[in-house]
């Protein structure tokens, strides 16, 4: 069976932003193989969920003491931690300059830089920090961090963005190089176009047509033209990788990330 040869029947992971999205279909897929997953959001009460095998914890992945407070509780309550799933994030599509003035929200400023950073890196590092204490008391565990195809290509309108991710890309790489020798893996995870998701609002698909100098009915494309598997990603394609990456299956992979994209991206 998948799960016997993946062999993470009872391991504990944690999933930022498990809640919803990307997150919530890695939170599915590694219950489906017995892994007792957390789901750390700031969108769920601490407790049981309704789901077997999954628990949840409130915590603010931008906060040192929310992280550092539930980490613990997880490894008190389980008794171990082995894995954490840096998925938590968020993309405000925003020009550097607005050059037709027609919507200056739309221009990157200090407060929306400020939101992409604290959760997409510094939530990362906070994240990244608290788990990789008990992964190397242990002597062992495994860092997923979900960046995107943005942090290597760059993307149109979502230049601040595409930066957090090509950090969170520099922080797989020296963390591998890092932590390797504590017998801890950190892998990182780029997805490309994908599916929508909750996230995928009508607020957000405003901005990102703006940004791109089209119209939202324009957003959607034939996929055939750009992307040589022909179809966007689905979520559960990132599921699947994140899940096998957990597993000691993919024991001598760390310090790189990994291109989802159907063969559109040259990450």
């Amino acid at each position: 069976m998948l799960q016997d040869w993946l062999g993470l029947k009872n391991k504990v992971v944690i999933v930022t932003g498990g809640a919803s999205g990307i997150g919530a279909h890695i939170v599915a897929e590694l219950a489906q193989v017995g892994a007792k997953v957390i789901v750390l959001d700031l969108n769920v009460e601490t407790g049981p969920s309704d789901s077997e095998n999954v628990y949840n914890v409130q915590a603010n992945v931008t906060d040192a003491e929310s992280v550092t407070s539930a980490v613990d509780h997880v490894v008190e309550k389980f008794g171990r931690l082995d894995g954490l799933v840096n998925n938590a994030g968020i993309n405000l599509p925003r020009l550097l300059v607005d050059v037709k003035g027609e919507h200056p929200e739309y221009e990157l400023s200090t407060d929306s830089f400020n939101k992409m950073f604290d959760i997409n890196v510094k939530g990362v590092f906070l994240c990244g920090q608290a788990a990789a204490r008990h992964f190397a008391k242990a002597g062992e565990g495994v860092i997923i961090n979900i960046t995107s195809e943005a942090g290597v290509e760059g993307s149109d309108g979502q230049s601040a963005y595409s930066a957090t991710k090509g950090a969170v890309n520099s922080f797989t790489r020296s963390w591998g190089k890092e932590l390797g020798k504590h017998g801890i893996r950190v892998v990182g995870v780029a997805p490309g176009i994908n599916e929508p998701t909750g996230l995928t609002t009508p607020a957000y698909n405003e901005a990102l047509a703006y940004t791109r100098n089209t119209t939202v009915d324009s957003l959607n494309t034939d996929y055939r033209k750009v992307i040589p598997l022909g179809r966007p990603g689905k979520l559960d394609d990132i599921a699947n990788l994140v899940t096998y990456l957990l597993s000691d299956r993919a024991g001598y992979i760390t310090g790189t990330t990994y291109a989802i994209t159907g063969g559109k991206s040259r990450g």
